[in-house]
Formats: C-alpha cells, sequence, structure tokens
C-alpha cells in the first residue's frame, strides 16, 4: 500500500469523524448510510441450547421475510441481505451485536430469545444508536427499569401473556380461593414472569403452594413432579423456557398425574415436540398456525410450502418484525435507525396477520397487538402432529382497546435514557 494511498483513508476517516462531530452522529451510521448496493439487516437469535429449537423458527421466517421483500422490490429499491448469527449466550450476543454494528454496518438488528440476552444486544445498540427489535424476550423489566430507547418490542411482554391466559383461569374457576404450584426457568426471565404471575394470582384472591426454580439445563424433573404430587395443587403453573416445557410435559404424563396444568409462557413448538396425548392444559401464545385470517393463512401456506411444516409463534415473531422493518423504510425513504424510532413512537400501524393492526406503545415501546389462550385437545381428537389445540378468540376482543392486556404505568414504568 503505498503512502498516499494511507494518507487518502486516513483522511477520510478523519473527514466522516469530523463530520460525526459537528452532526452528534457516529462514523459508523455515516458509513452505513453511503453503502447504496445493499441494506443489511442482522439476525441475533440462539440456535444451540435449551432455546435452539425456537431459534431455528426464527431463522426460517427470517429468510423466508427477506425472500418475499427482496421478490416485492426491497427496501428503498434496495436487496435486503439478512446476516444471520447464533447468539449462544448473553456475553456472545454483545460481541456479535458489535460486530454486525461495526464491521458489517447493518441497519438494525432482529431477533432474539433470552431476555438477558435481549438486554446486552440493546445495550449495544444504544451506544450505536442503532435500532434493535425484540421477537422473543418477555421480561417486563426490558419494558420498564431496563428500558432502552432502541429498542423495540414485537415479542409480548409477561404481564401480557399472564392477563390472556389469567382470562381463561378465571373463566374455569382455577383462581379464586385456589393453590397453585409453579416450576419457574432460574434466569431473568423466569424470575420476572414468577413475579408478574404472582401479582396476578393475589390480586384475584389465590395463593401458590409453592415455587421451585429450575436450573435452564435441568432435564429430570422427578424431584419436582414428587413435591408437586405430595402438595395436591389445583393448579400446576409452569414457567419454564425452551425445551424445558417438552421434557416436562413428556414427565408429567409417564408419572400419571392428573391435576390441571396452565402456562404463563408459551411456543407451540414446545407442545408438538411433546407428541400426542403428552401436551395438556391451557397456555398463551401471540400466535399460532390455525389463526382464520388471510394474512396468517398465506404465512402459514408459504412457510409450509417452504419447509415442509408449519411455522410455530416464535416464527411468526421474526417474520412480522422483519415485514415490519421493510414497510417502515420504505413509507420513510429511509434506513436511519432515528428516523425509524420516530415514525414507530408517533403510532404507524402494522399488519400482523391478526383480525386488527397493532402499533408500538410510545411510552415502552411494546407492540400492542391481540393475543390468545390455547387449550390442549384431548388425544382421541388430534388428528395429525400439529393440530393439537383448540384457541379463544382474540384477547383483548374486538371492543377492548388493545392496551387493556399490557403492563401499566404503574405495573411497569419506562424511562428511557437520555
Amino acid at each position: 500500500m503505498s503512502t498516499k494511498d494511507k494518507f487518502t483513508r486516513r483522511t477520510l476517516l478523519k473527514t466522516a469523524g469530523g463530520l460525526a462531530l459537528v452532526s452528534g452522529i457516529s462514523a459508523p451510521s455515516i458509513l452505513r448510510a453511503q453503502s447504496a448496493d445493499v441494506i443489511r439487516i442482522g439476525h441475533l437469535t440462539p440456535r444451540t441450547g435449551f432455546l435452539g429449537p425456537l431459534g431455528e423458527y426464527a431463522v426460517m421466517a427470517a429468510d423466508l421475510a427477506v425472500e418475499e421483500i427482496n421478490a416485492a422490490g426491497g427496501m428503498m429499491g434496495r436487496k435486503v441481505e439478512l446476516l444471520k448469527e447464533d447468539s449462544v449466550n448473553p456475553q456472545t450476543a454483545s460481541t456479535k451485536a458489535e460486530r454486525m454494528i461495526e464491521r458489517d454496518k447493518v441497519a438494525c438488528i432482529i431477533g432474539e430469545i433470552s431476555s438477558a440476552s435481549c438486554l446486552t444486544i440493546a445495550q449495544v445498540a444504544s451506544r450505536n444508536k442503532t435500532l434493535f427489535i425484540n421477537t422473543g424476550g418477555n421480561s417486563d423489566a426490558l419494558r420498564g427499569k431496563d428500558c432502552q430507547r432502541y429498542m423495540f418490542h414485537v415479542e409480548s411482554q409477561n404481564s401480557m401473556y399472564v392477563k390472556t391466559v389469567g382470562r381463561s383461569f378465571l373463566q374455569e374457576g382455577l383462581v379464586k380461593g385456589k393453590k397453585w404450584y409453579s416450576l419457574t426457568a432460574d434466569y431473568a426471565f423466569g424470575h420476572d414472569l414468577l413475579r408478574v404471575a404472582k401479582r396476578f394470582m393475589e390480586g384475584n384472591g389465590g395463593q401458590f403452594a409453592g415455587d421451585d426454580l429450575v436450573p435452564t439445563d435441568a432435564t429430570d424433573f422427578s424431584a419436582y413432579l414428587l413435591k408437586i404430587r405430595d402438595s395436591k395443587p389445583d393448579l400446576v403453573v409452569i414457567n419454564l423456557a425452551g425445551n424445558q416445557i417438552t421434557n416436562f410435559l413428556k414427565q408429567y404424563a409417564e408419572f400419571g398425574l392428573t391435576y390441571p396444568v396452565g402456562g404463563f409462557g408459551f411456543d407451540t413448538a414446545l407442545a408438538w415436540a411433546a407428541g400426542k396425548g403428552n401436551f395438556v392444559g391451557t397456555w398463551p401464545v401471540v400466535w399460532h398456525h390455525l389463526i382464520d385470517t388471510p394474512g396468517s393463512k398465506a404465512f402459514v401456506g408459504a412457510f409450509t410450502k417452504k419447509y415442509n411444516k408449519p411455522p410455530e409463534n416464535q416464527a411468526w415473531g421474526d417474520y412480522v418484525a422483519t415485514k415490519i422493518v421493510a414497510q417502515a423504510i420504505n413509507e420513510l425513504k429511509s434506513a436511519e435507525s432515528p428516523k425509524i424510532i420516530a415514525h414507530f413512537e408517533k403510532g404507524a400501524k402494522f399488519d400482523l396477520l391478526k383480525t386488527r393492526p397493532g402499533y408500538f406503545r410510545a411510552s415502552d415501546h411494546q407492540l400492542m397487538h391481540e393475543m390468545y389462550a390455547v387449550k390442549a385437545l384431548p388425544a382421541a381428537q388430534v388428528k395429525n402432529q400439529w393440530d393439537i389445540f383448540s384457541s379463544s378468540g382474540p384477547v383483548p376482543g374486538p371492543n377492548e382497546d388493545l392496551e387493556i392486556i399490557a403492563a401499566t404505568k404503574e405495573e411497569n414504568s419506562c424511562t428511557f435514557p437520555s
């Protein structure tokens, strides 16, 4: 490399840095804006470990969304490239997010399932003024004390899950004067979910007969099942995550326990993996493949054609998040994160494949949308490995405000860092 070349490159970098100081934006932001050929989107999600089965659905859905976006003309007429990485754990997620932003110049990052990893990605995104859309982390804290201006949430918060399925528990007489026994995943998501579940239970006249924290690498639930049997609860509450739910359901069936089962966090892929006759109970879900709307039918058809199986709820999250980003960029004719954030905060509406559009709540960046409570079908009524539950109608109902199931400011307050 010649001295002239070195000088030219240094001059360019110094110029970019000087412009950044004058304008208040970072040099990486300027360099990203100068990329005219493609728009790069970063996709981070766990593809190994106990959340890996869900991460694989997320990747498949994001790939499908990008294919459809490019077939329709891309973003601002540019081809979209999806850069995909296994986030593994919070530390790795942070490192890979940094690399995607600084080296690969992504316009935004989409994905994740672990609430702990969501927080580390959000911190990197905020430092670099880059949009991050969380598609799988449920913790209320991410929308409360840990909220970040550059983080938005397509995935529902724990409060939305609890209030959605809580309606079913109330209707079934499983709350007031009843005893619950809960098993909770021992990490950020589980701790937060248990706190929200206890708030709901205590507010509706019930109590916990017991609650156990379960390590995320636990696969044998025998000791917990014996404790459940001894306590004789009115409802067994599953606040587990990933393939732990599958393992628990299989072992619950093997033990022959008949106490009603419910959960406050759920993914349909985990119920499918449990097998016919093992899936029981009532659960909340952000979306499922049996929703009877034109948008959902089209998504299910395209996904099934490409992958020979229907999508589950995690697939929905990454698919619609990618489509939301494309819609925003094309409407704004800009991929700059501050402009997209302002657009979201002004109440932009998005088709979520449900009965009505959704929007991001400006106060905490939570997507406001309908949810569902699903109930396992008796084994004799299960006709295939996918259609294993019946579903409630949309929650909230058609005449209710979408925000009725979300945490109130008193329950979970967010103040964005300046």
